[in-house]
């Protein structure tokens, strides 16, 4: 799974440029690594729009689930990041920002690794 810096104002009004935190106003996106699932979300991970290609169908409900779901967190974690930039190049201390835990990349980073491995794991000792 990976992201996609895509982003767009919820609302038609266009916001003010120096506003750190517009990007809690922002819908972020993520797709699959195959880029037959994409999600669009709310800066809190909330989907509002999926897009599931037929060849995603044939996976089992669960894990179809479980993988947009992870593309909701990570499309998260995108706009959280986001926020840190903003507000960091806002100037607001930087120790106040470390304090609302708002993700770094590389903690996406490891959480695309982790989902790849994941993806990887054998599901049982009979298959792969």
């Amino acid at each position: 799974m990976s992201y996609t810096e895509e982003t767009a104002t919820y609302a038609d009004d266009a916001r003010d440029g120096d506003d750190p935190w517009a990007a809690v106003h922002q819908f972020s996106q993520a797709r699959s690594r195959s880029g037959g699932l994409a999600v669009r979300t709310t800066a809190q991970g909330l989907p509002v729009a999926v897009h599931i290609a037929s060849t995603e169908l044939d996976k089992h409900p669960e894990l179809l689930a479980a993988d947009i779901l992870r593309l909701c967190k990570q499309a998260a974690m995108s706009a959280g990041i986001r926020l840190r930039e903003n507000l960091l190049a806002a100037g607001i201390d930087r120790d106040l920002v470390n304090e609302m835990k708002l993700p770094r990349p590389e903690d996406l980073s490891a959480a695309e690794e982790r989902d790849d491995e994941e993806a990887d794991a054998m599901t049982s000792w009979l298959r792969r």
